[in-house]
C-alpha cells in the first residue's frame, strides 16, 4: 500500500512538469534534446575519418614505423 508502481511515479512526474515547466517548455527541451543526440552523431562520424588520417600521418611524421619495418640505414 506505500510502494508505488513505475507508472504511478511517471504521472506524477508529468503533472509536475506541465504545472511548473509550462505548456511551451516540454516540446522546446523535446526538440533541444533531439537536436543534442544528432549533433553528437555527427560528431561521431566526423570523429572517425579525421582521426584515422591523423593516426597515420603521425606515425609517417615521427619516422617510427610501427609495422615491423626498421630503418637500418
Amino acid at each position: 500500500m506505500g510502494s508505488f508502481s513505475l507508472w504511478h511515479w511517471l504521472i506524477v512526474l508529468a503533472i509536475v512538469l506541465v504545472l511548473f515547466g509550462g505548456g511551451g517548455k516540454i516540446p522546446r527541451l523535446m526538440k533541444d534534446l533531439g537536436q543534442g543526440i544528432t549533433a553528437f552523431k555527427k560528431g561521431l562520424k566526423n570523429d572517425e575519418k579525421p582521426g584515422e588520417t591523423q593516426a597515420s600521418s603521425a606515425s609517417s611524421a615521427s619516422g617510427d614505423d610501427k609495422h615491423g619495418m626498421i630503418d637500418r640505414g
